[in-house]
């Protein structure tokens, strides 16, 4: 499939004001996950003063292939200066809520949880009030880094399971689809303060019952948000579209996740799974812990 449907076409940005925002992310030397991604909401992120910044990056030691994130480069060591620049950013920014993820880093013993802490901690010396969301990889199941990273006490962990079991082989061969619900299970253990959130993309083949005992087997891990959006071809070199979702579908997984006790499911065609992430500050109200 090449062509489009209506509901999937975005505004172009206006570049005024995402220029703004890039001239930070520059002038910082920081990656976000919106550019490296290719993510289609870039433009209403970048004009409403917000991005999900990407660490340890931009090189990543697996190759997904649906991300559009590189491979082929080689990883570098870890740059102590980043959380320092990345809390600037989120004070220049103004943030009230920082999503911050990262590409998988199987060459770090800790996956790069020891990263991920000293952003967490330089965000809340420099910017105290800003709610703090981690996208974390699956660590290897290195759940003593899970614990470190748990401990710095970010208001949300962040793991995707990406897709359904049957189509893990292909669209993640490095990753295992247990372990991504054990992440999750450990982190409602370890930490059951800290709000936990799961993403999955559609339109890869996988049956409306599939989509469905995914959301069974997180809600079974006690996962609060889970988000659904539309997957979408980066390149001719990327695994192909097999199916342009409808909105009325995407409704009904909403429905049905709000029903097996979800606090949030964000499910939309442009859905991503920091999309309208700040909308968890209203959800920390409504559902304190």
């Amino acid at each position: 499939m090449t062509v489009k449907p209506n509901w999937l076409r975005v505004k172009a940005p206006q570049w005024q004001r995402v220029g703004n925002v890039k001239e930070i992310l520059r002038d910082l030397s920081l990656n976000t996950v919106c550019e490296e991604a290719s993510c289609p909401n870039i433009g209403e992120c970048f004009q409403a003063r917000t991005a999900t910044f990407l660490i340890m990056g931009p090189a990543c030691t697996r190759a997904c292939p649906y991300c559009d994130i590189d491979f082929e480069k080689k990883p570098l060591p870890l740059d102590r200066t980043e959380p320092f620049r990345l809390a600037e950013a989120v004070k220049r920014l103004k943030l009230n809520h920082v999503v911050i993820t990262s590409v998988n880093r199987d060459d770090l013993p800790d996956g790069g949880a020891s990263q991920f802490v000293r952003c967490i901690e330089e965000v809340r010396s420099i910017s105290p009030n800003t709610t703090i969301e981690v996208l974390i990889p699956d660590l290897c199941a290195n759940w003593e880094a899970l614990e470190s990273i748990l401990t710095a006490k970010p208001e949300v962990l962040n793991h995707n399971t990406e897709t359904i079991p049957r189509l893990y082989r292909r669209v993640r061969p490095q990753g295992n689809y247990q372990r991504s619900l054990e992440l999750l299970q450990c982190t409602r253990q370890l930490a059951p303060w800290i709000y936990t959130k799961s993403g999955i993309m559609v339109g890869l083949g996988e049956t409306d019952a599939e989509v469905r005992e995914v959301m069974e087997n997180l809600r079974a891990v006690d996962c609060d948000i889970l988000t659904i959006g539309q997957y979408l071809q980066p390149s001719q070199q990327h695994l192909g579209v097999k199916e342009f979702v409808t909105p009325q579908q995407f409704d009904a997984w909403r429905e049905f996740g709000e029903s097996i006790g979800f606090l949030q499911v964000v499910s939309s065609p442009l859905t991503r799974s920091s999309y309208h992430a700040e909308q968890v500050r209203k959800l920390m109200q409504l559902y304190p812990r």
